[in-house]
């Protein structure tokens, strides 16, 4: 099953995966979108965060 990945290396901390997928993401210390629960949200909810994200830092990963 496909899981959520984030590339800390992109991710500007805007925080939009929190707001759309708080089961799913969170922000670390550094203001960085972690994982926190992969299948936390539903697929649908997680791909709309994944296309909100302004610099395309979460993609899936087999």
């Amino acid at each position: 099953m496909a899981a959520p990945v984030v590339d800390a290396d992109l991710c500007t901390g805007c925080s939009l995966c929190v707001d759309i997928a708080p089961s799913t993401f969170e922000m670390n210390d550094d203001g960085i979108s972690v994982i926190i629960d992969p299948e936390g949200d539903d697929q649908d909810v997680i791909q709309e965060a994944i296309d909100t994200c302004p610099v395309e830092a979460i993609i899936w990963s087999e």
